[in-house]
């Protein structure tokens, strides 16, 4: 529904409609094809059906006298009609059936008048009822039109301001997505990159206790093993996803330099399910679970400890659990875990992990931490399927049934 506006508003949307000489063309062109229109009727319904054979050039001509004098009977009514535009309702009705009724009882007047001195009938007064009737039935139809044209225009005016407005929200929305992208490539491989370095100084320190203890085989093998797993992190973006068979070969390799490390230390227990391995999961999502248990679960204690894998594909997701022999679970319990201030088991890499889930899913996933049967942490993560490594966006849905693990 069109709202009215002011006169000055509609003058300065539509250009000053009013004022310009555009305007003032398109108005005398209306003008006069309205009562020129009205001049036919007359003279087809009226003249032609009283048959004035003597006087049927004066009757003809007084048709094409009052509609002149309708012209300029009519001409104020704009003027009156774009005063009234920003007016309440009822002042605008008034003011508008004042209009009408003073323009119809002048133009009655000046017909009769006209048609008495052309004719040389003098009996017309009698009939100004039915002359006075028929001019108002006149004028409330060229006060319809009038109104019927300018809301017309302003539907015109307003579908077009729409149509930009939308167009322009579009091209905004557009380079905000743009843009959001940008920042999400931007963090996700900023989370990538922080990641790394805690494995690449404890494998360097490592390597360099080798070539201390003159252990060179051992040291030559880990710089070996570490070339193999950079080669892999740098050629995976962390921007796309990859193959679950992948991410757990990534971890092997990974998994081979902690055992250089910590020897019979560090015990590994993986159950991968075959089904699960062409699922695509984001490149690098396990390798900080497991770097985090390697830091808190084993290397701390004496006897080493075991780390557990399992995956499992169940219906429209993936399920993986990473789980250790630490000491998480008592950090769990006492609500340490994922404080900030405290140097806790959640470190930088737990924090990174969730937040990639979080740019790759949205909230269309699970990470669950609790503790392990064996008193250390166990982190499950569920997330849901996609076909394609270069559509991270364009994931499945999660089901929505209860969280049931192993």
């Amino acid at each position: 529904m069109l709202n009215v506006v002011s006169a000055e508003a509609f003058k300065s949307r539509f250009g000053r409609p009013f004022l310009t000489r555009w305007g003032e063309y398109q108005f005398l062109l209306l003008q006069i094809l309205g009562w020129t229109t009205l001049t036919v009727i007359s003279f087809l319904s009226l003249t032609l059906w009283y048959k004035q054979d003597e006087l049927q050039l004066n009757y003809t001509l007084h048709t094409l006298v009052q509609s002149m004098l309708g012209v300029l009977v009519s001409w104020p009514l704009r003027g009156l009609f774009s005063g009234l535009w920003d007016k309440k309702a009822v002042k605008r009705l008034f003011g508008i059936s004042f209009g009408i009724i003073l323009a119809s009882a002048l133009w009655t007047v000046s017909r009769i008048v006209s048609f008495m001195a052309m004719t040389g009938e003098r009996e017309i007064w009698l009939d100004f009822g039915g002359w006075i009737w028929g001019s108002i039935i006149i004028f409330i139809g060229w006060a319809s039109l009038y109104h019927g044209i300018k809301y017309y225009q302003l539907w015109l005016l307003e579908r077009k301001e729409l149509g930009e407005l939308v167009a322009k929200n579009r091209e905004i929305q557009l380079q905000r997505s743009r843009a959001e992208l940008v920042a999400r490539n931007a963090q996700l491989k900023m989370l990538r990159y922080q990641l790394n370095p805690h494995f690449l100084f404890n494998t360097l320190n490592a390597i360099s206790a080798l070539i201390t203890m003159n252990d060179t085989h051992r040291a030559n093998s880990m710089i070996v093993q570490l070339s193999n797993f950079l080669r892999y992190s740098l050629d995976n973006d962390p921007e796309q996803l990859v193959a679950l068979e992948e991410e757990i070969r990534a971890v092997d390799l990974y998994l081979r330099i902690e055992k250089t490390r910590f020897s019979e230390r560090l015990r590994i227990e993986m159950d991968i399910d075959p089904a699960s391995r062409s699922v695509y999961v984001p490149s690098l999502i396990l390798q900080p679970l497991v770097e985090n248990s390697v830091k808190y679960a084993i290397a701390p204690q004496e006897k080493g400890g075991k780390i557990s894998i399992v995956t499992r594909l169940e219906e429209s997701y993936c399920a993986l659990q990473m789980s250790d022999s630490g000491t998480g679970g008592s950090e769990l319990e006492a609500g340490r875990l994922f404080s900030e201030s405290s140097d806790s088991r959640l470190g930088v890499g737990l924090r990174n992990t969730i937040d990639r889930l979080e740019n790759f899913y949205g909230k269309n996933y699970v990470f669950k931490v609790t503790s392990s049967d064996s008193g250390g942490l166990s982190i499950f993560m569920r997330i849901p399927l996609t076909s394609s490594v270069n559509s991270p966006h364009a994931l499945a849905s999660m089901p929505s049934e209860a969280l049931e693990r192993f």
